[in-house]
């Protein structure tokens, strides 16, 4: 079962490499899908993608609802950008926020940074995928509100990505899920520097003394 699934993902991306160098000529000859087909081989030999494991399961209803919310966040934030930009006072205060995820899979917490760039009014600058810390700079945050608000709408996406994707009931943790970590950091998850958001990292020594409402 598992090298079919692993043959359908292979001929899955052959295809779509094909079609990417078919659409690149804007011409659909035998010539141009045999080409394709030699430079999506040669690409998925040469220059083979990391595997990324898949460790849960995808909730159809839960995405559906995921991607209401989500424009309804992206519609809300368009209005409220341009609301600032042509307000009559002064530019907002800006600045940068710490949060902490509680996604486990690294596939997850990729469309999660993702959809939360794509949402107006908010940049994911750092991604600590130890200790799951994200630094977002954060375009309005001169009030307290303001800075509530952004963690509240942290938390409610965090929770849709989490019921779509990633369920405690179909989790399923892949071998290599903290083999990385271990060989990257010397650490695993229960280290206790790893749980310190203001520990330095082994990585990149740091004296950042940013706060945030993370827990």
């Amino acid at each position: 079962m598992k090298m079919n699934r692993s043959v359908l993902l292979r001929l899955w991306t052959l295809a779509w490499l094909t079609a990417i160098w078919v659409l690149l000529w804007g011409n659909v000859s035998a010539a141009n899908v045999l080409g394709g087909i030699a430079v999506g081989l040669l690409i998925m030999v040469l220059l083979p993608l990391p595997r990324v494991p898949v460790e849960g399961r995808i909730h159809g209803f839960s995405l559906v609802k995921l991607a209401v919310v989500f424009l309804y966040y992206a519609g809300e934030s368009s209005v409220s950008v341009a609301w600032l930009a042509i307000r009559p006072k002064a530019p907002p205060v800006t600045g940068v926020l710490r949060c902490r995820i509680a996604i486990k899979s690294d596939l997850v917490l990729t469309l999660f940074v993702d959809a939360m760039n794509l949402v107006p009014g908010t940049m994911v600058l750092e991604i600590d995928r130890t200790r799951r810390l994200l630094y977002v700079h954060v375009l309005d945050m001169g009030t307290q509100k303001a800075v509530d608000g952004f963690y509240a709408y942290v938390r409610n996406l965090e929770k849709l990505f989490i019921a779509a994707f990633e369920r405690d009931s179909d989790w399923k943790p892949s071998p290599l899920h903290y083999q990385e970590y271990e060989q990257y950091h010397g650490v695993l998850g229960d280290d206790p520097a790893a749980q310190d958001p203001d520990a330095p990292r082994d990585d990149k020594k740091t004296d950042d003394k940013r706060k945030g409402d993370w827990s």
